[in-house]
């Protein structure tokens, strides 16, 4: 499914939940006829439980709601959670469930890390917020710092066709030596309030989004911002970084300084001194962890959506972001942007680049081997055909013992 720009689109830049969560659930509220959602992550709290609320009384109302999530990333959801959702007709699907072994989640590669929402098909969400209470301010020095956008115009029929197509139907793996890229849309006449939806999968799609960061590298006049919660990108990425610093442009990267998860600072660390030597300044989010995969460049240019700058985003996992055109929201992201570079991050200056000694080079040069050749690598290895698990209606609700995934695809296991 190839898309086109579109014109004639209303855009509203949602910073974390505070914003994003009741944009969603009004939505939701006033839908009338369809409710699609897909999600990497759907917790069980405050969050978890309002969208819950809000998608059974759609349901009860009438609306079509169908709900997607990832089989590792909310594979804790309780039978009674799925259950009362299914029993008042909604759709709810599993991406790729797999069983533990040895007591542990082994599904890692490969996963539904899209977060989208489309309401009747004439509002979208699209952006890095999963459906849990750390994307709110208030939840404590783990909160996360993300961004969403709120789209309204032609493009959310593309959102909408797409979303439709990836709920509804399995996901087909192409044979190995098939068809791997498809050249993504080329704006031809650049203007304001024209919306792309990009998308990431493991058929022709495979680096659409990619192909789009480095278009903007290349062609960027005088000024790049991007901000990234895990930062290990492939070579091409990282050089054409270096190569718009040393024409003149200036390349700003932010990156976590308070991560989630330790080995993402250790990871990016690793390549402080290439981007650093060629110009690129690297800057480090230090108020909490940053969850944000956002980038703006020059005047116009801008994206949101849930792809990091990583081999698993850039490889591996389903991935959606917008890639916009237009001056005020290209202004209001780097407003934001210029707001936490100059409040809440501190810049990785020579000091405190990683020492250079034959440990760090050794350490250097196999990460840039490994970067240069980890998508073929991805590539090639073999792919198993992702199961879609829907759960069925129950048939005796109080019992939550019974299994509740049934499947449309005969390989897939309860």
């Amino acid at each position: 499914m190839n898309f086109s720009w579109q014109e004639g689109n209303r855009l509203l830049l949602l910073e974390n939940g505070e914003a994003f969560f009741p944009r969603v659930f009004g939505a939701i509220q006033r839908a009338e006829r369809t409710v699609l959602i897909e999600t990497f992550i759907l917790f069980e709290d405050d969050v978890g439980n309002a969208l819950h609320r809000e998608l059974l009384a759609a349901a009860q109302r009438g609306v079509r709601v169908e709900v997607m999530v990832d089989g590792y990333g909310s594979a804790e959801l309780s039978n009674k959670f799925v259950n009362s959702l299914t029993s008042a007709g909604v759709r709810f699907i599993y991406y790729d469930p797999r069983p533990l072994v040895m007591g542990m989640r082994t599904n890692v590669f490969r996963r539904l890390h899209r977060k989208t929402v489309v309401v009747d098909d004439v509002v979208a969400f699209v952006g890095g917020i999963n459906f849990s209470a750390e994307h709110n301010t208030d939840y404590g020095p783990e909160a996360k710092q993300d961004y969403a956008v709120q789209v309204k115009g032609p493009v959310v029929d593309d959102i909408a066709r797409y979303l439709q197509q990836a709920i509804g139907s399995e996901q087909n793996t192409r044979r190995w030596w098939g068809s791997r890229s498809h050249r993504p849309a080329v704006n031809a006449t650049p203007g304001d309030a024209q919306v792309l939806y990009v998308y990431r999968d493991n058929d022709e799609h495979r680096d659409d989004i990619e192909v789009h960061y480095l278009e903007m590298l290349r062609e960027a006049k005088r000024d790049v911002i991007i901000a990234n919660a895990y930062f290990f990108p492939g070579y091409r990425l990282l050089r054409e970084m270096r190569n718009a610093a040393q024409r003149g442009v200036r390349v700003r990267l932010i990156v976590q300084g308070e991560p989630d998860m330790p080995i993402v600072k250790v990871g990016a660390e690793l390549l402080y001194n290439y981007l650093v030597d060629g110009g690129v300044e690297v800057y480090e989010y230090i108020r909490r962890p940053l969850h944000g995969k956002i980038a703006v460049k020059d005047d116009y240019w801008a994206t949101v959506g849930s792809s990091n700058l990583d081999p698993l985003s850039l490889s591996l996992n389903l991935e959606a972001n917008l890639i916009i055109h237009d001056r005020p929201f290209n202004q209001t992201l780097r407003d934001n942007l210029e707001a936490l570079l100059a409040n809440d991050c501190q810049r990785v200056q020579e000091d405190r680049l990683p020492p250079r000694n034959w440990w760090q080079l050794s350490k250097s040069v196999v990460v840039f081997h490994f970067l240069r050749h980890f998508p073929a690598i991805a590539g090639w290895l073999p792919a198993h055909t992702p199961l879609l698990a829907q759960v069925g209606e129950p048939v005796q609700p109080e019992m939550e013992t019974q299994d509740r995934v049934e499947t449309d695809n005969p390989g897939a296991k309860s």
